[in-house]
């Protein structure tokens, strides 16, 4: 089915409406638009802390709120962690992991606060200058921290900066209402910063997510036109040749004629299986021989059916990939046709090869019901065709042994036969 720009576009508009309930999507390696909103993120926090954290510097540097002692350590205790954020933030490094720095270091200093303000009124100088951080502290986790984490931060500083406050003004009745007020502002503020950074990364993972989605389609679409044109090739070479072979045996009357018409269905087999060659079916570079036992379990799993191949072989054998194509597809075949017709009952497959000569012999063996190799009609072509022929084409030979205890098929390929 063809696939337009359209629906590529369609699928890119898509995603801006598509959020998830409550799950922050992960930036996955090469995604084109998380990376550059995590960057943008990144920069808007680091100017705004910028604003903020200057604010609250200059209140620091003439603030009474604390002892003199404390005062200073508190002081290096959030401002340098907060200075090498933000130098992080611009500078477009590190500022994940020194944003986490600084949400611990401030926390520490809110935790470290009654002990540093002991013996200071609660109402000396105003609100004291650490609580122009808190918001900082927000916005620093929403870089740092998944979204849950995200929203536990934004809860637990201001609700914990509160609580300092009031332990600090020993719970006067007078500071009650100023720092619910603070709380609120703060909680309200810290929402809405963590909510924007969600959807934007919510919105840019949905972006990199409907773009993968449209360039493998696109990628399907190009094998789909690969496949069609290599399967029109194959069928107009059976029309060209295997029909006209089949045409020459059954008009041969005579030695002579049939003898042209089995170096006809020889020659028509050969093309057709060079083609198949060309079309996948493997070159004659040389492969491991176990390349058989991979390809015939994948072959099972894709029909629902878990197998394990046995396989020996003489260590560093290798044999033509197209014979260890064409061995492991006609394998395939006779395990359809076990499932198909037997169930599956029984099924088991080994691979046994050796060398000097170089010998392959790929065994199927079902314990089903078994059947007539002899009575399977001319026009049913899994037997003949899929297995038998296909076997043939690269030199080998396919026999098929059935009876009421179950059905082996025995593909076997020697070099130089």
């Amino acid at each position: 089915m063809p696939v337009t720009p359209d629906a590529g576009q369609e699928a890119l508009a898509a995603a801006w409406g598509r959020l998830p309930q409550s799950h922050e999507g992960v930036a996955r390696l090469g995604a084109f638009t998380r990376t550059r909103v995590e960057r943008i993120i990144g920069l808007v926090i680091a100017v705004g802390c910028l604003a903020l954290g200057g604010q609250g510097f200059v209140a620091a540097l003439n603030s009474r709120a604390t002892g003199p002692a404390w005062h200073p350590a508190l002081m290096v205790l959030v401002f340098v962690p907060l200075a090498l954020m933000l130098i992080a933030g611009f500078v477009g490094r590190g500022q994940r992991v020194l944003a986490g720095v600084f949400v611990v270091a401030y926390t520490a200093a809110l935790v470290l606060w009654p002990l540093a303000a002991a013996g200071v009124p609660a109402s000396t100088g105003g609100e004291p200058w650490v609580f122009f951080l808190i918001n900082v502290g927000t916005a620093a986790s929403v870089v740092a921290f998944p979204l849950r984490w995200q929203m536990i931060t934004t809860a637990v500083i201001p609700v914990l900066w509160g609580v300092v406050r009031l332990v600090q003004g020993a719970f006067a009745p007078a500071l009650a209402v100023p720092v619910v007020v603070d709380v609120s502002f703060a909680l309200i503020l810290g929402g809405i910063i963590v909510t924007l950074g969600w959807v934007f990364r919510t919105v840019a993972s949905n972006v990199d997510a409907a773009r993968a989605d449209a360039v493998s389609s696109y990628a399907a679409a190009a094998a789909a036109d690969a496949t069609e044109k290599e399967r029109v090739a194959v069928g107009a070479l059976m029309h060209d040749s295997v029909l006209a072979a089949l045409i020459a045996v059954e008009r041969a009357r005579s030695d002579r004629e049939r003898t042209l018409a089995v170096g006809m269905a020889r020659e028509a087999l050969t093309r057709l299986a060079n083609a198949e060659r060309d079309a996948g079916m493997g070159s004659e570079a040389p492969v491991e021989v176990d390349t058989i036992a991979r390809e015939v379990e994948a072959s099972a799993a894709e029909l629902g059916h878990r197998l394990h191949v046995e396989c020996t072989h003489t260590a560093g054998m290798r044999i033509p990939g197209v014979v260890a194509r064409a061995l492991a597809l006609a394998a395939a075949q006779a395990i359809a046709n076990a499932i198909q017709h037997a169930g599956g009952v029984g099924l088991r497959v080994d691979v046994d090869c050796a060398s000097d000569p170089m010998r392959v012999a790929v065994r199927v063996r079902d314990t089903g019901p078994g059947f007539d190799p002899a009575a399977v009609p001319a026009d049913r072509l899994g037997i003949s065709a899929s297995i038998v022929a296909r076997v043939a084409a690269v030199g080998g030979r396919a026999r098929i042994d059935s009876d009421a205890g179950g059905t082996q098929v025995t593909l076997e390929w020697a070099e130089g036969a």
